[in-house]
């Protein structure tokens, strides 16, 4: 068995079966890739390490969701932590939206937009200095163990500059109707000691419902809301859009308004969210973006404290909101309560009905909102529970029916008549497949089996402490199966699994072990042990949500 090293280095020469090999790959350059990269150098002093984007840029989700109005939805303010951990507001906060070891206390608002975020993202990388390490345009197409030489072998595609930013149906789509060479230049195998998985899990949006016929003949655009297409001029112009997410969410207040000037905006909603309203920072919002960041840099120890205090608050808001204990669900009515009148106070009474939910606060994600429900007053902007049935070619048809409330609720006055709407431009906001892990990533252990196949004879996407499988040796992922908390940072989550998993590889690279790999044993221990403790929470109330597939398994979760 060669020794390979710590250092990159191409092998064979000019042969048919040269190859370069990397000690360390990394696969995205969104937050937690970045993590990755960052505390290599960090904590290792390695920089022997490549790190994989198809994408044309750095910042994961944030380089590719510009809709109107994109920014950190979630916040919290401090000088109510303790009103809001018992009865208010739980919720996250964006100087809390940063690395711990990269803290930024220079955001411009409470709320910072997506192109700051990017802007911080890059800077962190700068300071690091891993904007080398990073290899943009380039796919991490196939992953197969080696078990005879003990590292992995890696196809890489290089795609054609900006196609990585599209989806993986659209990069299909133009490979067969322009061919392989309008995406793909060349394809490159190449081998590694440690692979880290750092792709993301809100990647790939979902496509067109296939029960709604007449697409073929819309003559308007159709896009989705983390592919938007700015060449699109909605000035005067009818637009639907398809859902009321986070992103919906911040996008519809935006059109009607200069510089996008919809004349129109219809906003089609499945089911209702609970809406939580947006905390205003201590001394208001203009004197916050004035002052504190001079006062952060003055006194560094006040950042670090901010931070200390929300995650204590955040963590404490889990326990109020999420297990189903009497004091929890107790804690729920009467923090529903309070969001309903909220309700009643911010849209039109035409709206009462529909925006009350029938399931639990938490058990699918709230909406940390300033403008949406504000915005329902607009009379360009119309919310509507009729479902989309068909499409014509400058129009769209609604109804019969209603997706909620019930249609056989005979009690209810929301309309279920059928109505023919203009259109112009149809917006989905639908989602992702975010019960896809790693899609789609092939990934081949040392027993020749895929890992999605693993997890399909298992139940469901899983991963002991949510980032190593056996079968798989020396493979970490960052931000894997049953680690998001539904209440704390995406970005604390990321580090977390980084630090783990630099643990490990610090070893490998010392040459303490050769590879790293879970027992079987423990891993399935750790699953059952996840989803039995899921079962006692809000997540398992009724409803439906991207947390839990259709066979109940809830592989987003951490309980």
């Amino acid at each position: 068995m060669p020794e390979y090293g710590n250092s990159i280095q191409v092998l064979h020469g000019y042969q048919e079966n040269a190859y370069t090999y990397y000690p360390v790959i990394v696969v995205g350059a969104g937050e937690s890739g970045i993590a990755v990269g960052c505390q290599l150098k960090e904590q290792l002093g390695f920089d022997q390490f490549r790190i994989f984007e198809r994408a044309s840029g750095i910042g994961g989700t944030w380089w590719v969701n510009r809709y109107p109005g994109v920014a950190c939805d979630v916040l919290v303010n401090p000088s109510r932590a303790l009103k809001i951990c018992l009865v208010d507001r739980p919720c996250r906060p964006a100087l809390f939206y940063s690395f711990s070891f990269c803290p930024n206390y220079r955001w411009s608002s409470f709320h910072p937009p997506g192109r700051e975020i990017i802007q911080y993202l890059q800077d962190v990388c700068a300071k690091y200095q891993i904007v080398d390490k990073i290899q943009l345009n380039t796919e991490v197409a196939e992953l197969r163990y080696l078990k005879h030489e003990e590292l992995w072998e890696v196809k890489l595609q290089h795609l054609v500059a900006g196609s990585g930013d599209l989806t993986t149906k659209e990069r299909k789509y133009r490979i067969d109707t322009k061919g392989r060479t309008s995406v793909v230049l060349r394809e490159e195998t190449i081998r590694a000691k440690v692979v880290c998985s750092a792709a993301g899990g809100l990647v790939e949006p979902n496509t067109w419902p296939e029960s709604i016929p007449g697409i073929e003949t819309f003559e308007g655009n159709i896009f989705h809301s983390a592919r938007w297409d700015h060449s699109v001029d909605l000035s005067g112009k009818n637009v639907i859009v398809m859902g009321t997410g986070c992103s919906a969410a911040q996008l519809v207040p935006k059109l009607p308004n200069p510089p996008y000037n919809a004349k129109s905006v219809t906003q089609l909603m499945r089911s209702p969210p609970w809406v939580v309203p947006r905390t205003q920072p201590p001394f208001g919002a203009e004197k916050w973006a004035r002052y504190s960041p001079t006062l952060f840099t003055m006194l560094p120890g006040l950042g670090r404290a901010y931070r200390t205090i929300m995650f204590l608050t955040i963590e404490a808001t889990f326990f109020f909101l999420f297990p189903n204990t009497s004091r929890a669900k107790k804690g729920r009515k009467k923090y529903e309560a309070n969001l309903l009148d909220h309700m009643r106070k911010s849209v039109p009474e035409k709206y009462y009905e529909i925006l009350t939910p029938d399931y639990g606060l938490g058990c699918k994600r709230r909406i940390f909102d300033e403008l949406w429900f504000p915005s329902l007053s607009n009379p360009a902007i119309e919310l509507t529970t009729l479902p989309l049935t068909s499409i014509q070619p400058n129009g769209v048809t609604l109804g019969p029916g209603r997706t909620y409330p019930d249609p056989q609720d005979r009690a209810s006055k929301v309309p279920t008549e059928e109505r023919k709407l203009a259109a112009d431009v149809i917006v989905l906001a639908n989602g992702f497949e975010a019960k896809s892990w790693l899609h789609p990533l092939r990934i081949i252990g040392k027993d020749g089996r895929l890992m999605s196949d693993v997890w399909e004879e298992r139940g469901g996407a899983q991963a002991y402490m949510g980032s190593t499988m056996d079968g798989f040796p020396n493979f970490f992922i960052i931000f894997g199966p049953n680690t998001a908390t539904g209440h704390s940072s995406v970005i604390l989550a990321s580090e977390n699994m980084t630090r783990y998993a630099i643990r490990f590889i610090k070893r490998i690279l010392n040459g303490d072990v050769r590879t790293v790999e879970v027992k079987k044993k423990a891993e399935m221990a750790w699953t059952k042990t996840m989803q039995e403790k899921l079962k006692d929470t809000v997540w398992t109330s009724n409803c439906q949500s991207w947390y839990i597939d259709s066979k109940g398994w809830n592989a987003t979760a951490y309980p």
